[in-house]
Protein backbone atom coordinates (compact mmCIF):
# COMPACT_ATOMS: atom_id res chain seq x y z
CA UNK A 1 0.00 0.00 0.00
CA UNK A 2 2.90 2.55 0.99
CA UNK A 3 5.08 1.34 -2.35
CA UNK A 4 2.02 2.23 -4.55
CA UNK A 5 1.42 5.31 -2.62
CA UNK A 6 4.94 6.58 -3.37
CA UNK A 7 4.95 5.26 -7.24
CA UNK A 8 1.35 7.99 -7.22
CA UNK A 9 3.47 10.84 -5.58
CA UNK A 10 5.98 10.27 -7.74
CA UNK A 11 4.05 10.16 -10.94
CA UNK A 12 2.11 12.97 -9.97
CA UNK A 13 5.09 15.08 -8.93
CA UNK A 14 6.91 14.08 -12.16
CA UNK A 15 3.48 14.89 -14.18
CA UNK A 16 3.52 19.09 -12.42
CA UNK A 17 7.72 19.23 -13.16
CA UNK A 18 7.85 18.28 -16.64
CA UNK A 19 4.59 18.95 -18.24
CA UNK A 20 3.46 22.61 -16.87
CA UNK A 21 0.25 23.60 -18.11
CA UNK A 22 -0.46 19.83 -19.60
CA UNK A 23 -0.15 18.48 -16.21
CA UNK A 24 -2.39 20.54 -14.40
CA UNK A 25 -3.25 23.52 -12.61
CA UNK A 26 -0.10 22.38 -10.18
CA UNK A 27 1.87 22.20 -13.16
CA UNK A 28 1.42 25.95 -14.68
CA UNK A 29 1.58 27.31 -10.84
CA UNK A 30 5.11 25.36 -10.61
CA UNK A 31 6.50 26.93 -13.87
CA UNK A 32 5.43 29.89 -13.17
CA UNK A 33 7.20 30.20 -10.17
CA UNK A 34 10.13 28.97 -11.20
CA UNK A 35 10.67 31.16 -14.07
CA UNK A 36 9.81 34.35 -11.80
CA UNK A 37 12.74 32.98 -9.40
CA UNK A 38 14.97 32.33 -11.99
CA UNK A 39 14.67 35.80 -12.96
CA UNK A 40 14.57 37.51 -10.01
CA UNK A 41 18.16 35.37 -9.43
CA UNK A 42 19.44 36.72 -12.34
CA UNK A 43 19.04 40.88 -12.07
CA UNK A 44 20.18 39.82 -8.36
CA UNK A 45 23.49 38.45 -10.07
CA UNK A 46 23.70 41.78 -12.43
CA UNK A 47 22.66 44.32 -10.03
CA UNK A 48 25.11 42.76 -6.79
CA UNK A 49 27.76 43.67 -9.70
CA UNK A 50 27.48 47.13 -9.21
CA UNK A 51 29.32 48.11 -5.77
CA UNK A 52 27.15 50.78 -4.29
CA UNK A 53 24.38 48.68 -4.57
CA UNK A 54 25.79 45.31 -3.55
CA UNK A 55 27.05 47.16 0.08
CA UNK A 56 23.59 48.57 0.04
CA UNK A 57 21.55 45.74 -0.17
CA UNK A 58 24.11 42.77 0.49
CA UNK A 59 21.34 41.03 2.35
CA UNK A 60 18.67 41.02 0.25
CA UNK A 61 21.21 39.53 -2.49
CA UNK A 62 22.14 37.14 -0.26
CA UNK A 63 18.91 36.39 0.92
CA UNK A 64 18.08 35.80 -2.91
CA UNK A 65 20.61 33.56 -3.42
CA UNK A 66 20.16 31.44 -0.33
CA UNK A 67 16.34 30.83 -1.31
CA UNK A 68 17.32 30.48 -4.83
CA UNK A 69 19.74 27.69 -3.71
CA UNK A 70 17.01 26.08 -1.87
CA UNK A 71 14.79 25.88 -4.52
CA UNK A 72 16.44 24.88 -7.38
CA UNK A 73 18.50 22.13 -5.45
CA UNK A 74 14.74 20.64 -4.38
CA UNK A 75 13.54 20.79 -8.03
CA UNK A 76 16.67 18.73 -9.24
CA UNK A 77 16.29 16.51 -6.47
CA UNK A 78 12.41 15.74 -7.41
CA UNK A 79 13.35 15.59 -10.81
CA UNK A 80 15.82 13.08 -10.62
CA UNK A 81 13.92 10.62 -8.29
CA UNK A 82 10.92 10.91 -10.84
CA UNK A 83 13.17 10.52 -13.58
CA UNK A 84 11.59 6.75 -13.94
CA UNK A 85 8.67 8.17 -14.75
CA UNK A 86 9.86 9.48 -18.23
CA UNK A 87 8.31 7.81 -21.52
CA UNK A 88 11.92 7.35 -22.36
CA UNK A 89 12.95 6.08 -19.69
CA UNK A 90 10.20 3.44 -18.84
CA UNK A 91 12.35 0.42 -19.94
CA UNK A 92 15.09 1.01 -17.85
CA UNK A 93 15.87 0.39 -14.45
CA UNK A 94 15.30 3.22 -11.74
CA UNK A 95 19.01 3.66 -11.40
CA UNK A 96 19.74 4.13 -15.25
CA UNK A 97 16.63 6.21 -16.16
CA UNK A 98 18.20 8.88 -12.92
CA UNK A 99 21.69 8.69 -14.47
CA UNK A 100 20.09 8.79 -17.96
CA UNK A 101 18.64 12.42 -16.38
CA UNK A 102 21.67 13.42 -14.69
CA UNK A 103 23.88 13.36 -18.01
CA UNK A 104 21.32 14.87 -19.83
CA UNK A 105 21.33 18.58 -21.00
CA UNK A 106 19.03 19.70 -18.56
CA UNK A 107 20.18 17.62 -16.16
CA UNK A 108 23.65 19.17 -16.29
CA UNK A 109 22.28 22.67 -16.52
CA UNK A 110 19.98 21.81 -13.45
CA UNK A 111 23.12 20.12 -11.30
CA UNK A 112 25.51 23.16 -12.54
CA UNK A 113 23.05 25.77 -11.32
CA UNK A 114 23.20 24.70 -7.48
CA UNK A 115 25.85 22.24 -7.00
CA UNK A 116 29.26 24.73 -7.15
CA UNK A 117 27.37 27.29 -4.63
CA UNK A 118 26.92 24.30 -1.98
CA UNK A 119 30.40 23.77 -2.07
CA UNK A 120 31.42 27.77 -2.23
CA UNK A 121 31.92 28.52 1.33
CA UNK A 122 34.49 25.55 1.79
CA UNK A 123 36.34 26.65 -1.46
CA UNK A 124 39.36 28.72 -1.69
CA UNK A 125 38.78 32.54 -1.55
CA UNK A 126 40.26 32.49 -5.72
CA UNK A 127 37.86 29.98 -6.34
CA UNK A 128 34.53 31.67 -5.45
CA UNK A 129 34.74 33.03 -9.09
CA UNK A 130 32.71 30.27 -9.60
CA UNK A 131 29.73 31.86 -8.42
CA UNK A 132 29.63 33.82 -11.77
CA UNK A 133 28.30 30.11 -13.20
CA UNK A 134 25.17 31.43 -11.63
CA UNK A 135 24.43 33.20 -14.53
CA UNK A 136 24.11 29.82 -16.79
CA UNK A 137 20.44 29.48 -14.48
CA UNK A 138 19.43 31.42 -17.39
CA UNK A 139 19.40 28.32 -19.69
CA UNK A 140 16.99 26.49 -17.27
CA UNK A 141 14.42 29.06 -18.88
CA UNK A 142 14.15 26.89 -21.95
CA UNK A 143 12.60 24.24 -19.95
CA UNK A 144 9.51 26.36 -19.45
CA UNK A 145 9.61 28.16 -22.72
CA UNK A 146 8.28 26.67 -25.89
CA UNK A 147 9.67 29.36 -28.37
CA UNK A 148 13.19 28.56 -26.69
CA UNK A 149 12.99 24.44 -26.99
CA UNK A 150 11.73 25.66 -30.34
CA UNK A 151 14.33 27.26 -31.47
CA UNK A 152 17.11 24.47 -29.82
CA UNK A 153 15.38 21.59 -31.83
CA UNK A 154 15.89 23.79 -34.76
CA UNK A 155 19.39 24.39 -34.05
CA UNK A 156 19.57 20.96 -33.58
CA UNK A 157 17.84 19.42 -36.62
CA UNK A 158 20.00 21.91 -38.88
CA UNK A 159 22.94 21.01 -37.07
CA UNK A 160 24.59 19.68 -40.26
CA UNK A 161 23.98 23.03 -42.65
CA UNK A 162 25.01 24.93 -40.00
CA UNK A 163 28.45 23.17 -39.60
CA UNK A 164 28.59 23.31 -43.47
CA UNK A 165 28.22 26.93 -43.27
CA UNK A 166 30.84 27.30 -40.30
CA UNK A 167 33.60 25.42 -42.37
CA UNK A 168 32.78 27.53 -45.32
CA UNK A 169 33.24 30.49 -43.47
CA UNK A 170 36.84 29.03 -42.29
CA UNK A 171 37.86 28.63 -45.05
CA UNK A 172 37.21 31.94 -46.77
CA UNK A 173 38.69 33.13 -43.70
CA UNK A 174 41.39 31.66 -44.47
CA UNK A 175 41.64 32.32 -48.16
CA UNK A 176 40.84 35.65 -47.65
CA UNK A 177 43.67 36.40 -45.06
CA UNK A 178 46.18 34.91 -46.96
CA UNK A 179 45.22 36.93 -50.09
CA UNK A 180 45.47 39.90 -47.73
CA UNK A 181 49.00 38.74 -46.16
CA UNK A 182 50.28 39.02 -49.88
CA UNK A 183 48.64 41.97 -50.72
CA UNK A 184 49.92 44.16 -47.42
CA UNK A 185 51.92 41.87 -45.38
CA UNK A 186 55.04 44.31 -46.58
CA UNK A 187 53.73 47.28 -45.91
CA UNK A 188 52.03 46.44 -42.40
CA UNK A 189 54.31 43.92 -40.98
CA UNK A 190 53.16 44.34 -37.44
CA UNK A 191 49.41 43.92 -38.63
CA UNK A 192 49.58 41.47 -41.71
CA UNK A 193 52.86 40.52 -41.57
CA UNK A 194 51.57 36.99 -41.34
CA UNK A 195 49.07 34.70 -42.41
CA UNK A 196 48.03 34.21 -38.26
CA UNK A 197 47.98 37.81 -38.28
CA UNK A 198 45.90 38.56 -41.53
CA UNK A 199 42.80 35.97 -39.85
CA UNK A 200 41.83 38.62 -37.15
CA UNK A 201 41.36 41.08 -40.33
CA UNK A 202 39.30 38.53 -42.09
CA UNK A 203 37.56 37.50 -39.13
CA UNK A 204 36.20 40.77 -38.11
CA UNK A 205 35.15 41.95 -41.82
CA UNK A 206 33.59 38.82 -42.86
CA UNK A 207 32.04 38.96 -39.36
CA UNK A 208 30.70 42.50 -40.81
CA UNK A 209 31.95 44.27 -37.47
CA UNK A 210 34.77 46.51 -39.07
CA UNK A 211 36.74 47.64 -36.07
CA UNK A 212 38.91 49.57 -38.11
CA UNK A 213 42.33 48.53 -36.18
CA UNK A 214 43.30 46.96 -39.24
CA UNK A 215 43.00 49.43 -42.67
CA UNK A 216 44.30 48.15 -46.02
CA UNK A 217 46.17 50.87 -47.62
CA UNK A 218 47.21 49.67 -51.16
CA UNK A 219 44.79 49.44 -54.32
CA UNK A 220 45.48 45.53 -54.63
CA UNK A 221 44.49 45.20 -50.29
CA UNK A 222 41.65 47.79 -50.83
CA UNK A 223 40.03 45.19 -53.66
CA UNK A 224 40.45 41.72 -51.82
CA UNK A 225 38.78 43.98 -48.57
CA UNK A 226 35.67 44.79 -51.17
CA UNK A 227 35.58 41.25 -52.09
CA UNK A 228 35.58 39.90 -48.09
CA UNK A 229 32.89 42.77 -47.41
CA UNK A 230 30.45 41.24 -49.81
CA UNK A 231 31.91 37.81 -49.19
CA UNK A 232 30.72 38.18 -45.37
CA UNK A 233 27.57 39.50 -46.28
CA UNK A 234 26.73 36.29 -48.10
CA UNK A 235 28.52 34.21 -45.00
CA UNK A 236 26.04 35.65 -42.91
CA UNK A 237 23.08 35.38 -44.49
CA UNK A 238 23.44 31.59 -44.91
CA UNK A 239 22.86 30.51 -41.18
CA UNK A 240 20.65 33.33 -40.82
CA UNK A 241 18.57 32.33 -43.26
CA UNK A 242 18.58 27.98 -42.26
CA UNK A 243 17.46 29.21 -38.89
CA UNK A 244 15.00 31.49 -40.05
CA UNK A 245 12.90 29.66 -42.29
CA UNK A 246 13.38 26.14 -40.20
CA UNK A 247 11.79 28.22 -37.03
CA UNK A 248 9.26 29.65 -39.17
CA UNK A 249 8.90 26.17 -40.47
CA UNK A 250 8.47 24.55 -36.59
CA UNK A 251 6.58 27.64 -35.79
CA UNK A 252 3.42 26.76 -38.14
CA UNK A 253 3.96 22.96 -37.82
CA UNK A 254 3.33 23.04 -34.01
CA UNK A 255 2.11 26.37 -32.08
CA UNK A 256 3.41 24.52 -29.00
CA UNK A 257 5.55 21.65 -28.07
CA UNK A 258 4.68 18.35 -28.23
CA UNK A 259 6.51 16.49 -25.70
CA UNK A 260 6.69 12.88 -24.22
CA UNK A 261 4.19 13.55 -21.78
CA UNK A 262 1.99 14.91 -23.98
CA UNK A 263 1.48 11.54 -25.99
CA UNK A 264 2.45 9.39 -23.22
CA UNK A 265 -0.39 10.82 -21.44
CA UNK A 266 -3.66 9.80 -24.24
CA UNK A 267 -4.46 6.77 -23.65
CA UNK A 268 -4.35 5.07 -26.86
CA UNK A 269 -0.22 5.24 -26.69
CA UNK A 270 0.19 4.85 -22.88
CA UNK A 271 1.88 1.36 -23.43
CA UNK A 272 3.81 1.64 -26.16
CA UNK A 273 7.71 2.26 -25.33
CA UNK A 274 9.41 5.33 -26.17
CA UNK A 275 10.68 4.46 -29.76
CA UNK A 276 7.20 3.90 -30.73
CA UNK A 277 6.20 7.72 -29.53
CA UNK A 278 9.04 8.94 -30.74
CA UNK A 279 7.42 7.79 -34.22
CA UNK A 280 4.18 9.64 -33.87
CA UNK A 281 5.30 12.83 -32.52
CA UNK A 282 6.61 13.13 -36.19
CA UNK A 283 2.61 12.49 -36.87
CA UNK A 284 1.18 14.41 -35.13
CA UNK A 285 0.14 18.49 -35.83
CA UNK A 286 -0.91 20.54 -32.61
CA UNK A 287 -4.68 22.93 -33.56
CA UNK A 288 -5.07 25.68 -31.33
CA UNK A 289 -8.54 26.23 -31.09
CA UNK A 290 -11.13 29.31 -29.33
CA UNK A 291 -13.54 29.02 -26.70
CA UNK A 292 -17.16 28.26 -28.88
CA UNK A 293 -15.17 26.98 -32.00
CA UNK A 294 -16.43 24.00 -33.80
CA UNK A 295 -13.65 21.63 -34.38
CA UNK A 296 -15.75 19.14 -35.95
CA UNK A 297 -19.20 18.98 -37.44
CA UNK A 298 -21.76 15.98 -37.40
CA UNK A 299 -22.36 14.48 -41.14
CA UNK A 300 -18.70 15.75 -42.20
CA UNK A 301 -16.21 13.16 -43.68
CA UNK A 302 -13.48 11.96 -40.89
CA UNK A 303 -10.48 12.99 -41.97
CA UNK A 304 -8.47 13.23 -38.64
CA UNK A 305 -8.69 12.30 -34.51
CA UNK A 306 -8.15 14.51 -32.14
CA UNK A 307 -6.02 14.44 -28.51
CA UNK A 308 -6.95 17.08 -26.06
CA UNK A 309 -3.26 18.26 -25.12
CA UNK A 310 -5.29 20.81 -23.07
CA UNK A 311 -8.45 22.23 -22.56
CA UNK A 312 -12.03 21.27 -22.59
CA UNK A 313 -13.82 20.06 -25.56
CA UNK A 314 -17.83 19.45 -25.20
CA UNK A 315 -19.21 17.06 -27.94
CA UNK A 316 -23.18 16.98 -28.76
CA UNK A 317 -24.81 13.97 -29.09
CA UNK A 318 -28.09 13.18 -30.46
CA UNK A 319 -30.73 13.22 -28.02
CA UNK A 320 -28.65 12.48 -25.00
CA UNK A 321 -26.83 14.55 -22.79
CA UNK A 322 -23.82 16.32 -23.91
CA UNK A 323 -20.10 14.84 -22.67
CA UNK A 324 -17.72 16.95 -21.91
CA UNK A 325 -13.91 15.58 -22.23
CA UNK A 326 -10.82 17.01 -21.22
CA UNK A 327 -6.79 16.68 -21.25
CA UNK A 328 -5.70 12.98 -22.23
CA UNK A 329 -8.64 12.24 -23.64
CA UNK A 330 -9.27 11.23 -27.48
CA UNK A 331 -12.20 11.38 -29.98
CA UNK A 332 -12.97 10.54 -33.60
CA UNK A 333 -10.86 7.24 -33.94
CA UNK A 334 -13.44 5.36 -35.18
CA UNK A 335 -14.82 7.31 -37.97
CA UNK A 336 -11.54 7.77 -39.22
CA UNK A 337 -10.43 4.15 -39.39
CA UNK A 338 -13.91 3.24 -41.04
CA UNK A 339 -13.83 6.24 -43.63
CA UNK A 340 -16.83 7.36 -42.41
CA UNK A 341 -18.66 10.66 -41.36
CA UNK A 342 -18.83 12.51 -37.69
CA UNK A 343 -21.72 10.89 -36.05
CA UNK A 344 -21.33 14.04 -33.49
CA UNK A 345 -20.19 17.32 -33.32
CA UNK A 346 -17.17 18.86 -31.12
CA UNK A 347 -17.09 22.34 -29.54
CA UNK A 348 -14.42 23.94 -27.75
CA UNK A 349 -15.49 24.95 -24.25
CA UNK A 350 -12.27 26.33 -23.65
CA UNK A 351 -9.09 27.38 -25.35
CA UNK A 352 -7.82 24.21 -26.18
CA UNK A 353 -4.61 22.96 -27.58
CA UNK A 354 -5.24 19.72 -29.73
CA UNK A 355 -3.05 16.80 -31.35
CA UNK A 356 -4.42 15.90 -34.59
CA UNK A 357 -3.50 12.72 -36.28
CA UNK A 358 -4.67 12.82 -39.87
CA UNK A 359 -6.42 9.61 -41.45
CA UNK A 360 -3.94 8.97 -43.67
CA UNK A 361 -1.07 8.84 -41.58
CA UNK A 362 -3.13 6.95 -38.91
CA UNK A 363 -3.44 4.29 -41.70
CA UNK A 364 -0.05 4.33 -42.64
CA UNK A 365 1.21 3.80 -38.77
CA UNK A 366 -0.84 1.02 -38.37
CA UNK A 367 -0.19 -0.49 -41.37
CA UNK A 368 3.70 -0.19 -40.63
CA UNK A 369 3.49 -1.09 -37.00
CA UNK A 370 1.51 -4.55 -36.20
CA UNK A 371 1.69 -3.84 -31.87
CA UNK A 372 -0.02 -0.12 -32.84
CA UNK A 373 -2.85 -1.45 -34.89
CA UNK A 374 -3.96 -4.12 -32.31
CA UNK A 375 -3.71 -1.22 -29.18
CA UNK A 376 -5.95 0.74 -31.30
CA UNK A 377 -8.41 -1.84 -32.02
CA UNK A 378 -8.80 -3.04 -28.51
CA UNK A 379 -9.33 0.58 -27.63
CA UNK A 380 -12.72 0.65 -30.23
CA UNK A 381 -13.86 -2.28 -29.41
CA UNK A 382 -13.87 -1.61 -25.65
CA UNK A 383 -15.24 2.34 -26.50
CA UNK A 384 -17.88 1.27 -28.96
CA UNK A 385 -19.72 -1.04 -26.90
CA UNK A 386 -23.65 0.56 -27.80
CA UNK A 387 -24.80 3.12 -30.02
CA UNK A 388 -24.21 5.64 -27.61
CA UNK A 389 -21.06 8.17 -27.18
CA UNK A 390 -18.92 7.24 -24.11
CA UNK A 391 -16.51 9.91 -22.01
CA UNK A 392 -13.78 9.25 -24.18
CA UNK A 393 -15.15 10.09 -27.66
CA UNK A 394 -17.59 11.03 -30.25
CA UNK A 395 -18.13 7.38 -32.22
CA UNK A 396 -21.06 5.47 -32.04
CA UNK A 397 -21.66 1.69 -33.41
CA UNK A 398 -23.36 2.69 -36.27
CA UNK A 399 -19.82 4.16 -38.05
CA UNK A 400 -18.45 0.32 -37.42
CA UNK A 401 -21.04 -0.99 -39.77
CA UNK A 402 -20.22 1.49 -42.51
CA UNK A 403 -17.88 1.07 -45.40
Amino acid sequence: MLRTQIKDLRRRIYLALEQGPIGGGVGVNIDRLLVALILINLTAVALESVPHLAADYSLVFAAVEDISLVVFTLEYALRVWSAVEHGPSRGLSPLRARIKYIVSPAGLVDLVAVLPFWFAPILPNDLRVLQVLRMVRFFKIARYSPAMRSLLDVLYRERRALFGCLVITAGATLVMAALMHVAEGHVQPDKLGTIPDAMWWAIVTIGTIGYGDVVPVTAFGKLIATATIFLGVIMIALPVGIIATAFSEQIHRRDFIVTWGMIARVPLFAELDGGDIADIMQLLRAQLVEAGQVIVREGEPAHSMYFIAAGQVEVALKKREHVVIGPGQFFGEVAVLKRARRSATAIALTRASLLVLDAQDLHALMSRDARIAERIKDVVEKRVGREVVTPRGDIVESELDES
